[in-house]
């Protein structure tokens, strides 16, 4: 898989990247060597950017990660984690784990600080065993602290109470290559633009197949400023990988009716040029200059070996442009 360069500090992401959270036991249980296996051959396939954070299986994810990075020939790979949660430790049975199962004996706790930020970046360190690339401010967003107040709170706590001095003193030291946030909402990452100096964000789940918002404000001013923009979630929690079929997932829940129709008529345009949704919704965001790599979970090789055919199936203009000619693409996303 080729790389994308841009200017945020001179990184070299290769197109697309292993996002970790599913090797935390996210809603099931794996084994360690299930979990490395997987890692090992999303190296092999190519997607040697891995993006991994303390909550995903509450430290599970980053400590499986190094050690699939450990037993690699691969030199080139690149790491990135994020701060904002402290992994303290708690009686078994005390942890609220919530869709990561078989957990250890940890409680999380919120911690934006100066102090935070630097005791959850050695953590991760330890945790991980290597240098890490990318430091991602995780989850400053209405979703997670409950309004967009609550998320602006936690911004100001990040900028006021040191917590984005101590990664810029990081990035200044040559401790980590670059920093920003990584999020399920775009207004935080347009915010940050405003307070502060970020290299990157990683944007989960809101410029999709479904979802092209960002192209109003956020990704307009990121090309402006040079910041890249990392996609995850460009299934959507699952339909847009699925179609639309009975129990098909939208942004973690049952999708609605009217999510289900227009994924329909996107699998009807797809099908009928001989491509597969997926297909579509991998190679989607790619097309945005600003965009510098496209994240893909996956639970086992296997699933790895058909994103890797997913990303690589040609996909004629053709069904760009009839998806915006049935509204169901906005005109103006490039593609």
């Amino acid at each position: 898989m080729e790389s994308r360069s841009g200017p945020d500090r001179g990184l070299n992401l290769p197109r697309f990247g292993f996002g970790a959270a599913p090797i935390g036991n996210m809603h099931a249980p794996m084994s360690d060597e299930e979990a490395v296996a997987t890692v090992l051959a999303a190296l092999e396939a190519g997607q040697t950017y891995c993006d991994v954070a303390p909550l995903y299986g509450h430290g599970l994810a980053e400590r499986r990660l190094g050690e699939a990075l450990a037993r690699t020939a691969i030199t080139n790979a690149l790491v990135s984690t994020k701060v904002g949660r402290l992994l303290e430790p708690c009686a078994r049975g005390e942890e609220e784990s919530g869709i990561y199962k078989d957990t250890p004996p940890v409680s999380v706790v919120f911690d934006y600080s100066y102090d935070g930020v630097m005791r959850s970046f050695e953590a991760s360190r330890e945790r991980i065993g290597q240098r890490i690339d990318i430091l991602y401010v995780h989850d400053v967003d209405a979703a997670t602290h409950g309004s967009r107040e609550g998320s602006e709170a936690r911004i100001r706590e990040l900028v006021d109470a040191g917590g984005w001095r101590a990664l810029d003193e990081l990035r200044s030291a040559g401790e980590v290559r670059a920093i920003g946030a990584g999020v399920n909402e775009w207004e935080p990452c347009d915010r940050l633009l405003d307070l502060a100096d970020p290299d990157l964000f990683l944007l989960a789940g809101r410029y999709t197949l479904l979802e092209q918002e960002p192209l109003d404000r956020l990704m307009p001013r990121c090309q402006e400023r040079g910041v890249g923009l990392v996609i995850g979630g460009v299934f959507n929690s699952g339909i847009l990988a699925t179609g639309a079929v009975k129990g098909a997932y939208y942004n973690y829940a049952p999708a609605p009716e009217p999510i289900l129709q227009r994924v329909a008529a996107m699998s009807a345009v797809c099908e009928s040029h001989g491509v597969p949704l997926a297909a579509a919704a991998l190679q989607f965001p790619l097309h945005h200059p600003v965009v510098r790599n496209v994240l893909i979970g996956a639970r086992t090789p296997a699933e790895i070996a058909r994103n890797a055919e997913l990303a690589e199936i040609a996909i004629p203009p053709v069904l760009w442009a009839e998806l915006k000619q049935s509204g169901l693409l906005r005109e103006d996303a490039p593609c």
